[in-house]
């Protein structure tokens, strides 16, 4: 195992890998700290599973520096991927097998996975550990894949869409896991299209788009600095033309007397505007998660 120390748990440094003429990522930067709950976030073919195979040294990259656990995952990868838990996206598992006796051979290549955890773990999700896992719903395999991941307390979690097909009561249980786990040290990295999830646990999240990460930065300034949207309410109607024409504003809606507007950066011009006419009440706030995602790809979320 690798010890805890104080370096990032991932650090990528202009990064990229391409599939023949196929484009995987970008010059992609990204530094994630030890101990950190840090969700990345992007479509089908943005690069995210791409991301993912590289910390794992699956593939490797055709340029750029990478340090998973502060070592080289290509020359020390046995030894990163020990103090790793990973959830893949796809789950194959072996379906001969019971639960039990799946989760005790991946202990066994994890090494030091008392037998206590695992149980405990499958307690905590209902997960019927004497099952042959050839009988399970796609619920109860998604649990046998987080005990997986979460056994031994790795030093580093890597998720991708860990909480796809589960039941609410149990969505709620892997979010206490993942705060349990931040308050014992360890780092999570966190790839998902459950974007109110993200918003719950992240302190930071990275969105990439096209293979580049076009946003990186904690949730809550990302939110608030970058898009908001208002609503107003007026009591004459106001000049859309002279509206728009504003600086870094969209009309979002318009009815006699409301005004439905997405704003980006300081709200100053807006206000002054606004202070020409009789206005009876303005609403603004800063954009969820999914709405600042739907502002990157549009309303299909697919990337261009």
């Amino acid at each position: 195992m690798v010890e805890a120390a104080s370096l990032p748990a991932i650090s990528l440094s202009g990064v990229d890998k391409r599939y023949g003429q196929r484009r995987g990522i970008e010059q992609v930067d990204l530094e994630v700290a030890a101990g950190e709950v840090f969700g990345y976030l992007g479509p089908n073919g943005a690069g995210k599973t791409t991301t993912i195979r590289l910390l794992l040294d699956l593939i490797r990259p055709d340029r750029g520096r990478m340090r998973v656990l502060g070592l080289d995952p290509r020359r020390e990868g046995k030894r990163v991927r020990k103090s790793i838990g990973y959830l893949p996206g796809e789950l194959a598992l072996y379906d001969q097998l019971t639960v039990w006796q799946y989760l005790a051979f991946f202990a066994r290549l994890k090494g030091a996975v008392p037998d206590g955890d695992i149980t405990a773990l499958a307690e905590r999700l209902g997960c019927p550990i004497d099952q042959r896992i050839g009988s399970l719903s796609q619920g109860n395999k998604r649990k046998v894949g987080l005990i997986q991941a979460f056994m031994g307390k790795p030093l580093l979690l890597i998720l991708d869409e860990p909480t796809s097909g589960l039941d609410p009561l149990i969505q709620n249980e892997f979010e206490q896991w993942v705060k349990e786990a931040q308050a014992d040290g360890q780092t999570v990295f966190l790839s998902s299209h459950n974007l109110s999830e993200v918003e719950r646990l992240c302190g930071r999240v990275g969105i990439i788009r096209a293979g580049r990460i076009v946003a990186l930065e904690k949730v809550e300034s990302i939110k608030q600095r970058s898009l908001r949207k208002v609503e107003i309410r007026s009591a004459i109607p106001l000049p859309l033309a002279e509206l728009t024409a504003l600086p870094r504003v969209r009309v979002l809606h318009s009815e006699p007397g409301v005004i439905r507007l997405q704003v980006q950066g300081e709200m100053a011009p807006l206000v002054s505007f606004l202070g020409r006419f009789p206005i009876l009440d303005m609403l603004s706030e800063p954009l969820s998660l999914e709405e600042l995602f739907l502002a990157y790809y549009g309303e299909d979320g697919h990337d261009s």
